[in-house]
C-alpha cells in the first residue's frame, strides 16, 4: 500500500526537526565560538578547529544515509542523530567550562563533542531531507524545502535571542545550564514530531527471506557512477563555495571599506538574511503556483538564481571600488535574495532527483549531496578569508583586494550555472515506501 503524501502540518512537523538542528548549532558554532575568543581568550584558531572538525565529520553522510536505505526506515536515524547531536552540544558546553580552569582537557573534551555535533548532524540532517523528499507531493516540494529552512532559520534567530538573554550575567555554570536545556528540549521537539509520521514497515511473510544487501562500497559505487548524481555533486560543491565563501568577509568588508561600526555590519547581516528569505519564498511560491510551466521549473530557478548571485557579488565587488557612494545595503539585499532563491530551487532540486537512479539509494545519494555542500561550506569560509589576504598582500589595497574575492565568487557562480544547466531529470518516479503512515 502506497502511503498518502505529507500534508502541511506533517511538512511543518519535520521542519520542527530542522529547527531543532539549528538551535543546537548554532548555540555551539556561534555563542560558544564568541566565549572561547572574548571571555576565555583563546586563540580565534581553537574554534575555528572545532568547527572544522564538525564539517569534517560530514564526509560520512554517504555511510549515514546507507545504513537508513538498508533499513528501509528514516526516522530511527533521525532519532538517534538528534540525541547524538543533543549530547554533543550540552558536551561542547561543559567543555567550554572546563577550558577556563583546565584549557588543555577542555580543548580535547571539545573535539570529542564537536565530532558528535558533526556525526549527529549528518545522521540527522541527510535522514529527514530524504523523508521529507519521499513523503512529499512533487508539487509541494519547492515550498516544502522553503518551509524546512525557513523553521531552521527561525531555530537560529530565536535561539540566539533566548540564550543571549539566559546567558547574562555570564558565567561557565550558566553557560552549561543553557545549553543543556536548549539541547535537551531540541531533543524533546524533534522525538514528538516525528512520532508517526514515517509510519510502521510493512511485515515480511515468513517464508520470504529479505534480499541481500549490498555492501556501502558497493552502493557508493553504484551511486557514483549515475551521471546525474555525480554532477549534481559536483554542482553543489562549486556553488556552495561561492555562497559561503563571503560569509566571513562581508562584514570585515563593510567595516574597512564603508567604516561600518561593528553594530551596523551586524545590522547588514541582518539584511542579507531578509533578502535570503524574500528569495526562498519567491521560488516557493513560483514553484507551486506555475507547476509544469517554465516560471515553476526548479531549474530554471537554480540556473537563474545562481546568475543573479554572480551580478549580486559583482555588484558587492563594484562597491569596493567606488566606495562610499555605492548603494551597500542595497547591494547586500539583493545578494540575499538571489542567494535564496539559488538555495532553496537547489534544496528542492535535490529533493525530487534522490529518488531517480538506483533504487533503495536515496539515503546514500542525499548522503553524497549533503557531504559536498558541507565540505564547501567549510572550505569556502577558509578560501574566502585566505584570498582576500593574499590579495590585500598583493595589491596593497584592503578594498581592491576585497573586489577581486567577490569578483571571483561572481564568476564561481557562472561556472555553477553552466553546471545547473547540464542537469537533466531522468523523469524516474520517486519509490514510495510501502507502509500505510499518518499524514502527520
Amino acid at each position: 500500500m502506497t502511503p498518502a503524501p505529507l500534508g502541511w502540518l506533517g511538512i511543518v512537523r519535520l521542519g520542527l526537526v530542522q529547527t531543532s538542528l539549528g538551535a543546537i548549532v548554532v548555540l555551539t558554532t556561534s555563542t560558544l565560538n564568541r566565549v572561547m575568543v572574548v571571555e576565555i581568550a583563546l586563540p580565534a584558531i581553537i574554534p575555528g578547529i572545532l568547527i572544522a572538525v564538525h564539517y569534517g565529520m560530514q564526509i560520512f553522510r554517504p555511510r549515514l544515509g546507507f545504513g537508513s536505505d538498508v533499513g528501509g526506515r528514516r526516522t530511527p536515524w533521525i532519532v538517534g542523530g538528534m540525541a547524538v547531536l543533543a549530547l554533543g552540544g550540552a558536551l561542547a558546553a561543559v567543555a567550554t567550562a572546563l577550558m577556563m580552569q583546565q584549557p588543555a582537557f577542555g580543548v580535547a573534551l571539545a573535539v570529542v563533542a564537536f565530532l558528535m555535533i558533526g556525526l549527529g548532524v549528518g545522521a540527522a540532517g541527510t535522514t529527514l531531507l530524504v523523508l521529507l523528499a519521499q513523503r512529499t507531493d512533487e508539487r509541494r516540494r519547492p515550498a516544502a524545502a522553503t518551509v524546512v529552512w525557513v523553521m531552521m532559520i527561525a531555530g537560529f534567530i530565536v535561539t540566539s535571542a533566548v540564550a543571549g538573554h539566559l546567558l547574562d550575567p555570564f558565567s561557565p555554570t550558566r553557560l552549561v545550564l543553557v545549553a543543556s536545556g536548549v539541547s535537551v528540549l531540541a531533543f524533546i521537539v524533534s522525538l514528538v514530531a516525528v512520532w508517526n509520521v514515517e509510519g510502521h514497515p510493512q511485515r515480511r511473510p515468513i517464508a520470504v527471506p529479505a534480499p541481500p544487501q549490498p555492501s556501502f562500497s558497493a552502493a557508493f559505487t553504484e551511486v557514483w557512477r549515475e551521471p546525474q548524481s555525480r554532477r549534481f555533486a559536483i554542482f553543489i560543491f562549486v556553488s556552495m563555495i561561492a555562497f559561503s565563501a563571503q560569509d566571513l568577509i562581508l562584514e570585515p568588508f563593510a567595516g574597512i571599506v564603508f567604516a561600518y561600526t561593528p553594530g551596523e555590519s551586524t545590522k547588514l547581516s541582518g539584511v542579507q538574511n531578509a533578502g535570503v528569505l524574500v528569495g526562498m519564498v519567491m521560488v516557493a511560491l513560483a514553484g507551486t503556483a506555475f507547476r509544469g510551466k517554465p516560471l515553476g521549473s526548479l531549474k530554471a530557478w537554480t540556473v537563474a538564481g545562481c546568475c543573479a548571485s554572480a551580478v549580486a557579488l559583482a555588484g558587492i565587488g563594484m562597491a569596493g571600488l567606488v566606495g562610499p557612494a555605492w548603494p551597500l545595503r542595497a547591494s547586500v539585499f539583493a545578494l540575499g535574495v538571489t542567494n535564496g532563491a539559488y538555495a532553496v530551487a537547489a534544496i528542492g532540486s535535490m529533493m525530487k532527483m534522490v529518488g531517480e537512479g538506483a533504487k533503495s539509494r536515496e539515503g546514500v545519494r542525499m548522503g553524497l549531496w549533503g557531504a559536498a555542500q558541507a565540505l564547501a561550506f567549510g572550505l569556502g569560509g577558509l578560501l574566502g578569508t585566505l584570498a582576500s589576504d593574499i590579495a590585500r598582500l598583493l595589491l596593497g589595497n584592503p578594498a581592491l583586494a576585497y573586489s577581486t574575492v567577490f569578483f571571483a565568487e561572481a564568476l564561481l557562480f557562472l561556472v555553477a550555472a553552466a553546471l545547473a544547466a547540464k542537469l537533466q531529470s531522468t523523469g524516474t518516479r520517486q519509490r514510495a515506501f510501502t507502509q500505510p503512515a499518518s499524514q502527520g
